[in-house]
C-alpha cells in the first residue's frame, strides 16, 4: 500500500468509529417532550423497575405491540393504553415521556415498568429499581385546536 494512501484510509477508520459512537436518543421528538404541550391530569409517586425482551416472556406486549427494549414505551397496571406519562427518576431528576403499552408490573410497591432504554436514559438501569415520579398526561387544548 503506498504511503500516501494511509492517511486517507485512517481518516476514513476514524470518521466511520465517529459515526458508529452517534446517539439514537430517546426515539421521541422534541415537541413530544416539552412539558408546555401537556396538561397533568394526575400525579403518582412510588416505585419503578425496568424489563425488556428478555425478561418479559415474550416479545409482545399486551397492546398486541412487538417489544421494542429502547422504545419510549412502559407498563402500567390500570392506565388505559396509549395514555402518554413523564416519568421523573426522583434521585436526578431525569425525565422523559413514555406512551403505556403493557400491563404491569406485578411487583407489590411498584407503579410502572420502563423499557431498557428508558431505564438507561433516565439512569437507573444497573440499579434496577428507583423511585419515580409519574405525571399522567393530556394534551393542552390549545395544541389541539391548532391541529384541527
Amino acid at each position: 500500500m503506498k504511503r500516501t494512501t494511509i492517511p486517507q484510509l485512517l481518516a476514513f477508520v476514524i470518521a466511520l468509529s465517529l459515526s458508529s459512537c452517534a446517539s439514537f436518543g430517546n426515539n421521541t421528538d422534541k415537541k413530544t417532550a416539552e412539558k408546555s404541550e401537556w396538561n397533568i391530569r394526575s400525579i403518582h409517586h412510588g416505585k419503578a423497575s425496568w424489563y425488556g425482551i428478555r425478561c418479559n416472556g415474550g416479545t409482545h406486549t399486551a397492546s398486541g405491540e412487538t417489544l421494542c427494549n429502547h422504545a419510549p414505551t412502559a407498563a402500567h397496571k390500570t392506565l388505559p393504553m396509549g395514555t402518554k406519562v413523564r416519568v421523573t427518576n426522583l434521585n436526578n431528576g431525569k425525565s422523559e415521556v413514555v406512551r403505556i403499552n403493557d400491563r404491569g408490573p406485578y411487583i407489590h410497591g411498584r407503579i410502572i415498568d420502563v423499557t431498557e432504554g428508558v431505564a438507561k436514559r433516565l439512569d437507573f438501569y444497573k440499579r434496577g429499581i428507583v423511585r419515580v415520579k409519574v405525571e399522567v398526561l393530556e394534551k393542552n387544548s390549545e395544541d389541539e385546536e391548532e391541529v384541527s
